[in-house]
Formats: structure tokens, C-alpha cells, sequence
């Protein structure tokens, strides 16, 4: 089956990876960092307004492949500080307030930028 592959903001496109793929019905979205839609740092220092970052870029790289928050299956987070999970829960549960996908939070020691406090990743299932 063929590959292809998004990028929401074809101008700041990352290098080595796709924020999204798509392969059939299924659309893995790369994990997303909190920066705005030019790299900048969104929420420094708050995992609330970083969590929200990443689901606002969750979205955009789902919308570039077709799919919507809706479309979402499965979420997996990454955080570094073990305090900040109820920050995420709190937006999680703002971005899937009834029937959310099946979800994984990993506590982690870091992400690519010490600045970083939580990084998400989404996989997507498209109907027929």
C-alpha cells in the first residue's frame, strides 16, 4: 500500500520525517512538540498551554491528511515531569470529552529540547 505523507504548514517543513503519514484508511501522526506553526516555544515552563500546543498540531497534521480530532484511535504521551500529568489529563479530556481514544502516558527523563515538557503522538482510523 502506498505511503504518503502531510505537512500542515508547507512552508516550515521539519526535515527527516512527516508530521502525518498516511497508509490506506490509517494516518500516524508524528509526536508533536509544543511550538506554534513557525517554531517557536508555546507555554514555556506551563504543560497545560504545552498540552494544548500539541493536540492545536495533533489537528493540523491530521486536517493536511484528511482526518479530523474525531478520526483519532489512539494517543500516546510523552512527559517529562511525573506533576504535570494532571495538567495533560485536564486537556485531554478537553480535546475527547466523551469516548476518548484508547491512551498511554510515558514518563520520561527528556525530550529533544530541555524546554520541552510533553510531546504527543496520534494514530487516526478513516471510515470507508
Amino acid at each position: 500500500m502506498a505511503r504518503k505523507v502531510y505537512f500542515p504548514n508547507p512552508d516550515n517543513k521539519p526535515s527527516g520525517f512527516s508530521p502525518a503519514t498516511r497508509s490506506g484508511r490509517a494516518v500516524f501522526v508524528s509526536g508533536q512538540v509544543p511550538v506554534d506553526s513557525t517554531g517557536n516555544l508555546v507555554g514555556e515552563d506551563d504543560c497545560e498551554r504545552q498540552s494544548e500546543q500539541c493536540f492545536e498540531n495533533i489537528r493540523a497534521a491530521l486536517e493536511a491528511a484528511g482526518a479530523s480530532m474525531e478520526d483519532v484511535t489512539k494517543i500516546t504521551a510523552f512527559i517529562v515531569r511525573p506533576e504535570d500529568y494532571p495538567d495533560y489529563a485536564k486537556v485531554r479530556l478537553s480535546m475527547f470529552p466523551k469516548d476518548g481514544p484508547a491512551s498511554s502516558s510515558v514518563f520520561i527523563s527528556g525530550l529533544v529540547d530541555p524546554k520541552f515538557l510533553i510531546e504527543i503522538e496520534a494514530i487516526a482510523v478513516l471510515e470507508d
